[in-house]
This record gives C-alpha cells, sequence and structure tokens, in this order.
C-alpha cells in the first residue's frame, strides 16, 4: 500500500516530466518558426546553398583543381585556353587551380577567427554583465582601450613584427575583434538577468555556472550567432586586404587576397583580366553570400518579428 509521500513523489516526478516535454515542445516549434522565417527569405536560402558548395570545394579542393597550384608551367601570364580553363598566372601557375585551393585559406580564416573571438567575446561579455560592479567597470574599461586602436595599423605593425603565417593573422584579427560581441553579450545579460526565470533560479540556490550557461547564454544566443555571420565577412575581406598589401598570407600559398595583388600593375589592370577578375569574383559571391545569410538570420531571430 503505497504512503502519501509516495503519491506526492510521484506526482512531482509526473509534473516535472510533463514540464520537461512542455519546454520540449515549445523550443521546437520556435526552432520550426525561425526556420520557416529563414526559408521564406530567397536570398538567405541562396547565400546558404552558395556557402554550402564554397565550403565543399574547399573541402575536396585537391581533387576539384585541374592542376596543382604551385606547378609552374612554360606558359606565363597565358589566357584562357582549353588546358588552362582561367589561364596562368605570372609564373605559369594555373590560375584555376589556385583560385580552388585558395578557397580554402580564405574560409580558414573566416570561420576560424571568429570561433576565436566569438568564444572570448561572449565569456566575457558573460561576466561583466552578469557580475556586475568594479569587475564590470574594469571589463569595459579594457574593451573601450581595444575599441580606441586604430584597427588596420595596430594589425600591420603586428604582423609585420610577428612574421605573416596563417596563424598570426587568425589571432591577431581575433584580439581586436571580440571588443564588439563581448558589449553586445553584456547588455543582453543585464536585461536578462532581470527576469523572473533567472532570479528564482539565484532563489533557489542554482550555482552562478548553471544559470549563466544554462539559463542566460541559451537566450543570447540569436544576437551573437547573427554577429558571426557577419563577422565571418569582415575576417575574409580582412585577410584579402593584408595579403593585397602584402601582409598576409605569403607565396607560394595561394589566397584570394594575394591573387588580388597582382593587379597593382595597370597593366594586369585593363589587358590580363584573368588574373584577378575571378578572384575578386570570388570574394564579392562569398561575402554577399555571408550576408545574406546574416540578414535572414536577423530577421528569423528577432523577436519583435
Amino acid at each position: 500500500m503505497r504512503t502519501t509521500s509516495d503519491l506526492r513523489l510521484q506526482e512531482s516526478s509526473t509534473a516535472g516530466a510533463e514540464l520537461s516535454q512542455g519546454w520540449k515542445s515549445v523550443e521546437n516549434s520556435h526552432f520550426r518558426l525561425v526556420v520557416s522565417r529563414f526559408a521564406r527569405n530567397r536570398f538567405a536560402v541562396g547565400g546558404l546553398i552558395v556557402i554550402v558548395l564554397l565550403i565543399l570545394i574547399a573541402m575536396f579542393a585537391t581533387q576539384l583543381a585541374p592542376h596543382s597550384p604551385d606547378q609552374v608551367t612554360a606558359y606565363f601570364s597565358a589566357p584562357p585556353s582549353g588546358e588552362h580553363l582561367l589561364g596562368t598566372d605570372q609564373v605559369g601557375r594555373d590560375v584555376l587551380s589556385r583560385l580552388i585551393v585558395a578557397s580554402r585559406v580564405s574560409l580558414l580564416v573566416g570561420f576560424a577567427t571568429v570561433a576565436l573571438y566569438v568564444t572570448v567575446g561572449t565569456l566575457i561579455g558573460l561576466i561583466s554583465g552578469y557580475f556586475g560592479g568594479w569587475l564590470d567597470m574594469v571589463i569595459m574599461r579594457i574593451t573601450d582601450m581595444f575599441m580606441a586602436f586604430p584597427f588596420l595599423m595596430v594589425i600591420l605593425v603586428i604582423v609585420s613584427a610577428l612574421g605573416a603565417s596563417l596563424q598570426t593573422i587568425i589571432c591577431v584579427l581575433a584580439l581586436f575583434s571580440w571588443p564588439g560581441v563581448a558589449r553586445l553579450v553584456r547588455s543582453s545579460v543585464l536585461t536578462i538577468k532581470q527576469q523572473d526565470y533567472v532570479r528564482a533560479g539565484t532563489a533557489l540556490g542554482l550555482g552562478n555556472r548553471r544559470i549563466l550557461l544554462g539559463h542566460i547564454l541559451p537566450n543570447t544566443l540569436g544576437p551573437i550567432i547573427v554577429n558571426a555571420t557577419f563577422g565571418v565577412a569582415s575576417a575574409i575581406l580582412s585577410e584579402a586586404g593584408l595579403s593585397f598589401l602584402g601582409m598576409g598570407v605569403q607565396p607560394p600559398t595561394a589566397s584570394w587576397g594575394n591573387m588580388l595583388s597582382d593587379a597593382q600593375s595597370f597593366t594586369v589592370l585593363t589587358d590580363q583580366l584573368w588574373l584577378w577578375v575571378p578572384a575578386g569574383l570570388m570574394l564579392l559571391i562569398t561575402v554577399l553570400s555571408i550576408n545574406f545569410v546574416g540578414d535572414g538570420l536577423r530577421d528569423a531571430l528577432d523577436p519583435k518579428e
């Protein structure tokens, strides 16, 4: 025969299971709503398809490239032909093969830089906004200091001192990109921590780590994802700019930026379009696609919609 305490325990466990199922149902419905909003944006869907194709090209670049990207032929600055569909560069390398392989470098810089600075910025923003007080003041002053630096000049100086390598570029770009994410997350945390469910968690004795990671962080993911999407495009353009100036990825490693550096000659600009137009188009298509996806995510995740 069951006692009263056993019945109460069974009722509480049943209620907890029903509440958990209810939350999962709400989360699933919200996810479906976000997906449906995103799918209605044709530009965003098209941009996502292009990005997926670019990622696949980067993953299988060596198999897709018709020639070795570093193979030197006897045809210097040769125009497009049947053997070299996009011609050859000034030292006889196949432009199409280098364009395909360069997608690895550009996409790696974009995604790795964003992954690094979003992680750091999110952590700093969570701590600053949640604990507040003197800790918040110190962190925000450090953030202001980083945001006050002339971005391009400081990056050029650091890269010149440490050497222009792929790892250096990723770390330097991330070093001066986290303050924006930190400020964004902090502003969201300042609003979210005043909500009743956060106060209830504090009253129940939940630890700060559980409240931050289990209750506050999930509610800040929307702005973080949108910011990260645009950050990928910004990082790709920054790497291309550094490589164009000779301070980015160094030859013979191919990147879209250092392929554009051939266009510094007026003769190349006017008479040898195959040396720089393909790389410029790839940058344009990639950045536009990422921005379209970012716009679609921003609209889909907007709670006012």
